[in-house]
């Protein structure tokens, strides 16, 4: 099912589409990037914002990072600063890749129990189901941006998974 080798490669597309996404994000200005584009979380910043959060609050559940202090209605705006956020990206897929290269096989087993500020409950998932949402969840929102670019006129990269550079 999930193993650390498939952990690895994610985290390894996840940077890759990050680092295409943000590139042509940056191509626009910051006023077209905060346009509302009609998607769930309204713009492209919005959107790259809300990711950070989502994958900083999985990540403070998979490695002990530091949660975000805002919940998940403040998430489009977790980061306000396009520098920021771009830097803030930048590091977070490269804590990302260093937490899934040192995985072992015996890290992905068991359940991970946490309160679910969404649901408003405490829930409990098999782990490795958890980290397939987690980078499902990237992949999902990242769609969006595409689209959002796109629209805009931007052309971001490759999205495939089988274009995905060696050294990516």
């Amino acid at each position: 099912m999930v193993d650390p080798g498939y952990v690895q490669m994610m985290a390894r597309y996840n940077a890759w589409q990050n680092q295409s996404l943000y590139a042509a994000a940056a191509t626009l200005d910051d006023a077209a990037r905060r346009r509302d584009r009609g998607a769930f979380f309204g713009s492209v910043h919005a959107t790259l914002s809300h990711l950070l959060w989502g994958d900083t609050v999985w990540m403070s559940r998979f490695d002990a990072w530091d949660a975000p202090v805002v919940g998940l209605s403040a998430s489009p705006g977790y980061v306000a600063d396009w520098p920021d956020l771009a830097a803030a990206r930048r590091d977070a897929d490269a804590r990302i890749l260093d937490w899934a290269v040192a995985l072992r096989p015996q890290d992905l087993d068991g359940t991970l129990d946490w309160f679910s500020g969404a649901l408003g409950r405490e829930v409990s998932k098999p782990l490795a189901l958890c980290v397939m949402h987690f980078f499902n969840h990237q992949t999902h929102h990242r769609g969006q941006v595409h689209g959002m670019l796109t629209a805009a006129g931007v052309r971001p990269g490759d999205t495939d998974l089988f274009v995905m550079p060696a050294t990516a």
